[in-house]
């Protein structure tokens, strides 16, 4: 911490000292794949934004953005962080967490458990303490009990009344974190958190992959077909940065369809016959349900992977 903390880089004591233009928001995670593409998104719509993350983001992002090398398993420099970092800034007013290690099997099973779930306590616990209610937490589609194998559905689309049922540490670590997320908001009633529950983050270069598996599809039989563009994902974000409500929601975050041309009646009689299935109005709707998010974030997806 710096005690003459507007010197160092010339800024004036008026300007230091008066309130920010914008809210301020700290994305941890801010350089990953979701990360790049939330950071662009909310600077665009007039965030100020701090990135905490271990790497460093691409040089050809933006310079106004704010990076703080961070471990999120320290709550010492967690809670440092978020008060301020040398004058660069001070306090913030909303978090989005993303930052874990991402998918089940990439990491020891221990070791991708521990570090998640102790990133969220601290990211929660720091924010109580320093009174910072509005939250954003990723949580993911494996949630509910993804990949389907050997497991069910229960129906299908399905949706945020879907049972939880994690099937790895990582999708444990998923469930923890909304739970943790339960309690918080007991204990203070006028704190938001949202959990977006993510469906697989692709980018616009994924695209060229999905020709890969339309005579096959098994290959992405494991989640429903589903996906969720990076882009629009950041934009789901934003939608749960703005929604004035308290306590916890979920919300599945997924694109308007597929990642399939063929119709979902014939996909599910072959793949997942003898489930219900209440008939989507398109041919090619998501399977996993995005109504919810639609209607009380005001979520809209922009982006397909159909030319």
């Amino acid at each position: 911490m710096s005690f003459a903390p507007n010197r160092g880089l010339g800024v004036p004591i008026a300007e230091f000292n008066a309130a920010p233009k914008s809210p301020r928001v700290v994305v941890t995670g801010g350089s990953g794949k979701l990360g790049r593409s939330t950071v662009l998104d909310l600077v665009a719509h007039g965030w100020n934004v701090v990135n905490f993350d271990k790497a460093a983001p691409p040089k050809d992002g933006h310079q106004e953005v704010v990076f703080v090398r961070v471990d999120l398993e320290d709550m010492g420099q967690v809670m440092e962080n978020l008060v301020e970092v040398d004058s660069r800034y001070r306090g913030v007013d909303a978090i989005v967490h993303l930052a874990a290690l991402p998918a089940a099997g990439l990491e020891a099973s221990s070791h991708q458990f521990r570090l998640n779930t102790m990133a969220t306590y601290n990211i929660l616990e720091a924010s109580r303490k320093l009174g910072i209610k509005n939250l954003v937490l990723a949580s993911s589609e494996t949630l509910i009990g993804l990949p389907l194998d050997p497991w069910l559905p229960e129906y299908i689309p399905m949706d945020e009344n879907s049972e939880r049922r994690p099937e790895s540490a990582y999708s444990l670590s998923k469930l923890v974190g909304e739970v943790m997320a339960d309690q918080y908001c007991r204990w203070d009633p006028t704190t938001k958190i949202i959990s977006l529950r993510f469906s697989n983050v692709l980018l616009p270069e994924d695209y060229a992959r999905f020709e890969s598996w339309q005579n096959n599809p098994k290959v992405r039989r494991w989640n429903l077909w589903g996906y969720i563009d990076a882009r629009d994902g950041a934009q789901g974000i934003r939608k749960s940065l703005e929604y004035k409500t308290t306590g916890h929601h979920q919300y599945i975050i997924a694109n308007n369809n597929t990642v399939m041309r063929e119709p979902n009646s014939e996909l599910l009689a072959k793949e997942f016959p003898g489930v219900p299935y209440k008939s989507t109005p398109g041919h090619n709707d998501t399977l996993l349900s995005i109504e919810k998010a639609k209607r009380e974030l005001g979520y809209a997806p922009q982006f397909d992977w159909k030319p």
